[in-house]
């Protein structure tokens, strides 16, 4: 006999703790459709009141870079260096940022 789950897509799960913040993977979940995924993310990830927002995404449509072409995918941006700060005076009062 077959597991449920393995007929039921997986999803991702994303929550974000506190407004303000990014959202942060937290996991993932089976389930057969949006609604269902939410419900059973909140049901395992938020049972103490871990979250104010919830993003689910079919796992099946996640495109990634590939690790080994780390290279190639990141490697450009080190000859632009306008896009680095490092050319800006911060004011005093800013403080830290």
């Amino acid at each position: 006999m077959s597991d449920n789950k393995d007929m039921m897509p997986l999803w991702e799960v994303f929550v974000r703790s506190k407004n303000g913040l990014s959202h942060t993977h937290a996991g993932s979940v089976h389930a057969t459709d949006a609604e269902m995924a939410l419900q059973n993310a909140r049901d395992i990830y938020t049972r103490r009141a871990e979250g104010v927002s919830i993003w689910v995404v079919p796992s099946a449509e996640i495109t990634a870079s590939d690790p080994s072409s780390k290279g190639e995918m990141f490697e450009p941006s080190g000859t632009k260096i306008y896009r680095h700060p490092t050319f800006y005076d911060i004011p005093e009062e800013v403080g830290h940022m």
